[in-house]
């Protein structure tokens, strides 16, 4: 049964991530992000090479910036989608007669929300998505590794934060006890994001981009101090920022919707439905 349920995840997840893909492929600003980085690496290699510097050899190009935006954002979605997907399902059967009596459909829309605010936004909040050079190589990662950890706790912090919130429901009823929870959780939640550093004074410590703490780039200048180059546009990042925040909700609220009836017919009354329940309370 936890196998049916995880095929159902993962074929609910890929749908997800096409749709998904379907409105970030209509979003224009990743073009806009590489056509910045296009063109701010070749007016570096022009100043360099009119100072005699030595200009780095690109390397080969394995995937090209526009692969990368069409069909390689495609895979990347759908992928991510189905493991998403299942991570849900595995989710879903824990939490299956295990947290009240939570009907199958609502329960399916109430972990979809959990993956959405555990996995993504809460990161988010603290790391948020960048474009196609905003960053700089050289901490990709140390970046990698400070939103990794904030997904960890993120996720261990609500998986707790549902216990909590079980532990108190006998006591302050069920509408108390989330709010007790969800209280709990943004004051742990927060002290994580204070302990940990931002992208900017990370970006400050590296001397990456000039004396003013800031993760995108600034304007390039030859060596009269003229801006040859602008820095990098602010709409643009904030687009960006909006459009990846508003393709996870997409995908997120897809698995919720999409989940929702498999589950509830392969959980019709029957022995199908008895068979899980008896696992669940083992």
């Amino acid at each position: 049964m936890e196998r049916k349920l995880i095929v159902r995840g993962v074929l609910a997840g890929a749908i997800a991530g096409l749709l998904a893909f379907a409105f970030a492929f209509a979003q224009p600003v990743i073009t806009q992000a590489v056509n910045y980085e296009s063109g701010r690496d070749a007016v570096i290699a022009a100043l360099d090479q009119a100072a005699g510097r030595p200009v780095p050899d690109p390397g080969p190009d394995i995937f090209s910036r526009t692969v990368q935006a069409n069909i390689g954002i495609g895979v990347g979605m759908i992928a991510f989608g189905a493991a998403m997907g299942a991570l849900f399902a595995v989710a879903y059967a824990l939490c299956l007669g295990r947290v009240g009596g939570v009907r199958s459909r609502t329960l399916a829309l109430l972990v979809a929300a959990g993956g959405f605010v555990g996995i993504y936004l809460v990161p988010f909040i603290k790391y948020p998505a960048s474009p196609p050079s905003v960053g700089h190589p050289e901490t990709i990662r140390q970046r990698g590794e400070l939103y990794l950890v904030m997904v960890v706790a993120s996720v261990a912090l609500l998986i707790l934060a549902v216990w909590f919130g079980q532990r108190l429901r006998a006591r302050f009823g069920t509408w108390n006890a989330v709010l007790i929870a969800a209280a709990a959780f943004a004051v742990l939640i927060g002290a994580v994001m204070a302990a940990l550093p931002d992208l900017g004074h990370l970006a400050a410590n590296e001397h990456l981009y000039g004396r003013h703490a800031t993760e995108t780039p600034l304007p390039v200048t030859n060596a009269r101090g003229v801006i040859v180059y602008p820095g990098f546009p602010a709409d643009v990042l904030f687009s960006f920022r909006l459009y990846s925040l508003a393709a996870q909700l997409i995908l997120w609220t897809a698995i919720g919707l999409i989940f929702a009836p498999l589950a509830d017919r392969l959980l019709a009354p029957g022995p199908a439905r008895a068979e899980l329940r008896a696992t669940a309370s083992v």
